[in-house]
């Protein structure tokens, strides 16, 4: 920036970000599909409609959001641009809160149908593990002031950190869980009625574009943040 030219600073947060609600309500109306309009599962029972937000908040967090802190932390490490180091800041952040809600509802789900709250099952285990790992990430990018060995350092626990994805998901081969065997993502079909199948991907579908709306919102304040940051140390 040349000397006399105004800084113009990014646009705010919007406090209402629309696709907010939009997922919002989304997510409102694919629970009342879940509860009212899809068969209760024999087994289980009505407990098993926990899934659509237990196993989507898993997909979201393991699938979506590491995965992508994962590819752009790779590319900053390469290419050096800042926007991508706030993508993976962002979706590491916005990560550990569907990973959250997946380790509160896994419980509540797992008491009824396992009779306990937690067990030290590999999958529970190293999805734990992993929600520690995150929150590493976020606190080392706090406790680190100099961006670029901030944003490395970073980069790289982020890769590391998303290792543990495909030790997750193929953990229930790999040791002897109490969690069933995947009925989505495996070479064959779906093992989910259609009923069920339907509610399952639109309820992806909702949580999906939560996850962007929040990914959203959290790159602008990354954004706004790093902005002030450069015009204090042009005054200082």
């Amino acid at each position: 920036m040349t000397s006399g030219q105004p800084s113009v600073a990014p646009p705010l947060p919007s406090q209402r970000d629309p696709l907010v609600g939009v997922a919002l309500l989304g997510i409102a109306a694919i629970y009342v599909r879940a509860l009212a309009f899809t068969p209760i599962e024999a087994r289980q029972g009505a407990a098993q409609k926990i899934m659509y937000i237990h196993a989507t908040s898993a997909f979201i967090a393991l699938y979506v959001a590491f995965v992508l802190m994962a590819l752009t932390s790779a590319l900053y490490l390469w290419l050096k641009d800042e926007k991508l180091d706030r993508v993976a800041e962002s979706s590491a952040e916005v990560g550990l809160c569907f990973t959250t809600v997946v380790l509160a509802t896994g419980p509540i789900w797992g008491k009824t149908i396992w009779g306990a709250w937690w067990t030290w099952d590999a999958r529970l285990t190293a999805t734990l593990f992993l929600w520690f790992i995150i929150l590493a990430y976020l606190l080392l990018r706090g406790a680190v002031e100099e961006r670029g060995r901030r944003a490395r350092y970073s980069a790289v626990l982020g890769i590391l950190a998303s290792f543990l994805v495909p030790f997750i998901h193929l953990s229930v081969y790999l040791f002897r869980t109490l969690h069933p065997m995947p009925i989505l993502l495996k070479p064959s079909a779906p093992s989910l009625p259609n009923e069920m199948l339907v509610t399952f991907l639109l309820s992806f579908a909702a949580f999906t574009l939560l996850f962007i709306a929040l990914l959203r919102s959290r790159y602008r304040l990354a954004t706004l943040r790093d902005w002030v940051a450069d015009r204090e140390a042009e005054r200082a």
